[in-house]
This record gives structure tokens, C-alpha cells and sequence, in this order.
């Protein structure tokens, strides 16, 4: 998977887990490897401070949690992936229709 999409991945995965439970680094490195990801702390720690730069997720010693705007994101995203679940993993059978911008 590319960088870039693992990246956005991870970052929906992070804000689901933080929904549910505050994030550690040691704690949601390993749940993302179990998923698939190649992610190192490095990556996990840039994840969650880009997350926090942009209001989803606040700081708190070692931990992050979800805020108002996190919650809001998510809500969105998952609008989204149900759209998206329904165009590329239930792949309608292929027709000569073609999508239009």
C-alpha cells in the first residue's frame, strides 16, 4: 500500500480507537501492526501530533483523546466509508457506464 494511503488509514483507524479509548504510542503501535500496517513510532508519533495540530485530538501527558472536532471528522468519515465500501468493495458488476465529474 502507498505511503500515503496507509498514512490516511491509520489516521481514520487512530481517531475510531481514540473514540473509543485514549491513545498511547505503545499502546496503538502494536494494534496497528496486527491490522497490516508497517508503521514504526516514528510514523504512530507524527500521526498523532499532525491529529492534534489539526484540533481532532488533544494531548494529555503520554495519552491523546478525541475532541468535540475529532468526533465531528469521524462522523464524516464514516459517512464516507460506507459510500465508498458500497463503489469499491461491493463492486457492482462492471458496466459500460462511465463516471462523470
Amino acid at each position: 500500500m502507498h505511503a500515503d494511503v496507509q498514512n490516511l488509514f491509520i489516521r481514520i483507524q487512530m481517531l475510531s480507537y481514540a473514540h473509543q479509548n485514549d491513545l498511547a504510542v505503545r499502546d496503538i503501535q502494536p494494534v496497528l501492526e496486527e491490522r497490516g500496517y508497517r508503521v514504526g513510532e516514528r510514523e504512530v508519533k507524527q500521526e498523532l501530533e499532525n491529529l492534534t495540530q489539526e484540533n481532532f485530538l488533544t494531548p494529555h501527558d503520554d495519552m491523546f483523546s478525541i475532541t468535540g472536532a475529532g468526533i465531528d471528522e469521524l462522523q464524516e468519515i464514516q459517512s464516507m466509508l460506507g459510500v465508498l465500501y458500497k463503489d469499491v468493495v461491493k463492486k457492482p458488476t462492471r458496466t459500460n457506464t462511465r463516471v462523470s465529474s
